[in-house]
């Protein structure tokens, strides 16, 4: 990674935590993208320029990739099921102490905030699209059947989500989202 993109990482890192502070202390709707700039020594267009929107402060990761690379990584021998549930438990156990509570705090927002909510199905239609291209589909019917399979185990991450949202981060999540899949799929 060369220097200029550490330091984009860096700032929109910075963005996004003084971001999610403020929604969570102040509320969402009552702070402002240059109260966000503010408080993140930044101008408001540096703010636009790494999150097009203010749901993007709150909703924006780099899990898609990673969830595809262990999905494409997972034993072929498995249902198309449990390689996509082996990619999200994988994604699930990824981080430190921190970027868990900073997940943590992302989720409760985007529980109580009905406008992250909506948009929060958007960003399970990318991590779907990531599963599909990186599965590498050769057919629509073939594309159908993994954009349906992995959209049924985000929904079913989903609840494990909130589950261990609801339990301030106490449960853990990879097991959560292991023990919903199992319920979804029978496995």
């Amino acid at each position: 990674m060369s220097l200029r993109d550490r330091q984009r990482a860096e700032t929109r890192l910075r963005v996004q935590t003084h971001a999610v502070r403020l929604f969570t202390d102040v509320g969402y709707d009552a702070t402002t993208v240059a109260d966000v700039a503010a408080a993140a020594d930044v101008s408001a267009m540096t703010v636009y320029r790494h999150f097009p929107t203010k749901e993007d402060l709150v909703l924006y990761d780099e899990y898609d990739p990673v969830t595809a690379s262990a999905v494409i990584e997972a034993p072929a021998s498995l249902s198309l099921a449990a390689r996509i549930g082996h990619g999200l438990e994988s994604t699930a156990t990824l981080g430190t102490s921190e970027e868990k509570a900073f997940l943590l705090a992302r989720l409760r927002l985007m529980i109580s905030v009905p406008a992250l909510r909506a948009r929060h199905l958007d960003s399970q239609y990318a991590t779907a699209d990531a599963i599909v291209a990186a599965l590498g589909c050769s057919s629509p019917a073939e594309e159908f059947r993994v954009r349906a399979t992995a959209m049924a185990c985000l929904g079913a991450a989903h609840v494990a989500l909130i589950r261990w949202a609801e339990a301030d981060g106490e449960d853990d999540l990879p097991g959560l989202i292991q023990q919903v899949l199992a319920t979804v799929f029978e496995r």
